[in-house]
């Protein structure tokens, strides 16, 4: 009798169902958390009058750099990323502070993302080896038993 499912038979096990659906709950649940916890973020600081940098040309006048402990508490251009620059708007000559992205942030960011999908692959390969090893002891043992019914 054949099957219903039209996917291979390994996918149609309850298991292999409940972990799949719990992975994608995992990655959903994580990016529209992501999602949601940014949207927060930047409508508790926002500001009543948008910065002149916004609907104007600006020059920047001081590089990006690390907000102190007082400012990351105190200045909303801070919140976001934890690092601001000073810019000077050209038309109305004001100096005013924008969040930016730091080189050194997103090189950490990198690496981090780096060393966490090295860990995965290890982790997986050595999954992959295990399940190897326990298939080809099945296997064996399968063939074992077929010889010693003869």
């Amino acid at each position: 009798m054949e099957s219903e499912c039209r996917i291979p038979v390994a996918c149609c096990r309850p298991r292999a169902l409940a972990l799949h659906a719990l992975f994608w709950g995992l990655v959903s649940l994580r990016v529209f958390g992501a999602a949601l916890l940014s949207e927060e973020k930047t409508s508790a600081g926002r500001p009543l009058v948008d910065p002149c940098w916004v609907w104007e040309e600006f020059v920047v006048t001081a590089e990006c750099a690390h907000c102190s402990a007082f400012q990351a508490k105190s200045w909303a251009a801070c919140g976001q990323t934890g690092y601001i620059e000073r810019v000077n708007c050209t038309k109305s000559n004001k100096d005013e502070y924008k969040s930016c992205r730091s080189t050194v942030m997103e090189e950490h960011l990198f690496w981090k993302f780096e060393a966490a999908m090295l860990g995965l692959s290890v982790l997986f390969a050595l999954v992959v080896v295990a399940r190897q090893r326990s298939l080809d002891r099945l296997a064996s043992e399968k063939v074992r038993r077929q010889i010693e019914s003869i």
